[in-house]
């Protein structure tokens, strides 16, 4: 099955909800009256697409279509699609390109962090980069031996320490593993942390700027660190109150989305690019390697209108 076909079929839950709904409320409003716009609005609010992603969508659609004179809701609906693609914020390039980089996965647990680590660096060694995996979740023993087995299939090197060690020491050494091996691309796995404690965002905060400093002091080229985010989509409004706390607290460069596939939820990746201006790097729609891909907002939209 071909990525699109994939990816359509991962949003078919957003998409029958959003198809739906609104197909109730064409029949119940053909106009485009004040009533087609306050049914629209509710339709995607329930969508998670964030109320101000879709005030600003739909207040967008009521001054073109009054321009315009578009005769019906279906009208509407066509511009609306158009229109989505352009609300995702973009990146300048994408992480995983740059040459050297070290990539910090943060995020709740739960939300796939290691898992999309280890598809992650498989990509990345099939496409001719020299790997390196750090585990700097040293809380959940779980998570160190999940990442070995993905570093094997990976065929890539993964620097670990005992369960209990301090995160901040652990992603240090990787980055000295790094700076020895010749590495040019760094996976750090993350401990899942609440992002309403203050504490653990606190001491995650610690690790990314231990990170930073020794990846500037790499010879003979520093390495570039980035921050993502990795998000359950099924969390829903809860994924965007998360991703704004770790924003506040670390300086995000970007999201992935996981878990498209097990909700009708997806306007989540639209709210959170949409409120907070970060990028969506990665989305996945499966539990396979190949269903972690590049995320191209047309492409998006695109299988949310299949």
């Amino acid at each position: 099955m071909s990525w699109l076909n994939r990816l359509s079929e991962g949003l078919s839950r957003t998409r029958k909800q959003l198809s739906e709904s609104l197909n109730v409320y064409f029949e119940l409003s053909p106009e485009v009256d004040e009533d087609f716009w306050d049914n629209l609005e509710e339709t995607l609010i329930a969508a998670d697409f964030g109320v101000m992603a879709t005030t600003r969508i739909v207040g967008e659609l009521q001054d073109e279509s009054t321009r315009k004179a578009l005769p019906d809701g279906a009208a509407v609906m066509k511009l609306f699609y158009e229109k989505m693609a352009k609300l995702f914020a973009t990146a300048k390039e994408d992480c995983f390109d740059i040459n050297p980089v070290c990539i910090l996965f943060v995020g709740i647990n739960g939300s796939g962090k290691t898992t999309t680590v280890g598809k992650l660096a498989k990509d990345g060694s099939q496409n001719g980069r020299k790997v390196l995996v750090g585990s700097a979740d040293t809380f959940r023993a779980a998570a160190i031996e999940q990442l070995d087995i993905w570093a094997e299939r990976a065929q890539v090197p993964v620097i670990k320490r005992e369960r209990g060690a301090d995160p901040a020491s652990v992603a240090f050494e990787v980055i000295e593993a790094a700076e020895k091996s010749g590495a040019n691309q760094v996976l750090i796995d993350t401990a899942g942390r609440l992002h309403t404690s203050d504490d653990l965002m606190r001491e995650l905060a610690k690790v990314v700027n231990v990170t930073r400093k020794r990846a500037a002091s790499v010879e003979p080229t520093p390495f570039e660190v980035k921050t993502l985010l990795v998000l359950d989509a099924t969390t829903g409004q809860n994924g965007l109150a998360q991703a704004r706390a770790f924003n506040a607290s670390l300086e995000l460069d970007g999201v992935i989305v996981t878990k498209l596939d097990g909700t009708a939820k997806g306007g989540i990746a639209v709210a959170i690019s949409e409120e907070l201006a970060l990028p969506i790097v990665r989305i996945g729609v499966g539990e396979h390697i190949d269903d972690l891909r590049p995320f191209d907002p047309q492409e998006f939209v695109n299988a949310l209108m299949a």
